[in-house]
């Protein structure tokens, strides 16, 4: 461990999440040094190992290497912290062990007691956490109940900016060519995320596919129409633009 300013690597697939409890660990810990950020669980473990921090912030739920798995690589390398956002399961599987864990959103009393712990501890040995960790792993790194995690913010390059959009905000998605287009009622920003992609990650309850090429936010649905040809329209609020709806997909509004 090192003897200088404590470090510390987040590890979370939301860049907001990261953003968020960084600046909560800033305010309850100004010393601690951020070194690095990771979106997965095997870009943590690659960034671990060069930047080698004193303590890791792992979401449970990443692509590529759940925090968990990704922890049974890095535990004894430096002090794990969970961060998770189902209660019962972070009680139930933590509290009777030595892992720390954080509940999303982080901050409040919790934070300060784990920030607390994590001060005794950097510049010792970590606590050999392995069985507590293959525990975790034979029961599966989430409870069977446990909602889904969907996408909730898309990255969109605008310039040299990247610019974060909420899905509320986003009225409809378009394949267009390599791209595929977000609408939102500003304006549109092109993202190189496919169709197919946003379909398996979007909440099914918020984004309907209507077309090959369109998923349309369905509170964002002003009415739908037939043409002359017996076509099938959604005009989308905000926006005055009407979507076709594919014949395979005109199950959706079954009472017109």
């Amino acid at each position: 461990m090192s003897s200088h300013a404590p470090t510390a690597l987040i590890a979370d697939d939301e860049e907001p999440m990261r953003d968020m409890l960084k600046k909560r660990l800033h305010d309850c810990w100004p010393e601690l040094h951020i070194v690095a950020e990771a979106a997965n669980g095997i870009e943590a473990i690659a960034l671990a190992g060069q930047h080698r921090p004193d303590i890791v912030f792992l979401d449970i739920r990443m692509p590529g290497l759940s925090g968990i798995e990704a922890a049974r690589m890095l535990f004894n390398r430096c002090h794990i912290v969970f961060v998770t956002a189902y209660d019962q399961y972070a009680i139930e599987a933590f509290e009777q062990g030595a892992l720390d864990y954080l509940l999303k959103p982080v901050g409040g009393e919790r934070l300060k007691t784990t920030c607390a712990r994590l001060k005794e501890r950097v510049g010792r040995a970590p606590d050999d956490i392995a069985q507590q960790l293959g525990r975790l792993l034979a029961q599966g790194t989430q409870p069977a109940t446990a909602p889904r995690a969907y996408l909730h913010w898309i990255q969109a390059q605008v310039g040299n900016s990247l610019r974060m959009i909420s899905t509320r905000e986003i009225l409809f998605f378009r394949a267009d060519e390599k791209y595929t287009r977000v609408q939102t009622a500003q304006g549109e920003v092109l993202i190189r995320k496919t169709l197919k992609e946003l379909a398996d990650e979007l909440d099914p309850d918020e984004f309907w596919r209507i077309h090959r090429s369109t998923l349309v936010r369905v509170d964002a649905i002003a009415e739908v129409t037939r043409d002359l040809r017996g076509r099938q329209l959604v005009r989308v609020k905000q926006s005055g633009e009407e979507l076709e709806v594919s014949r395979g997909n005109t199950h959706l509004f079954q009472q017109m």
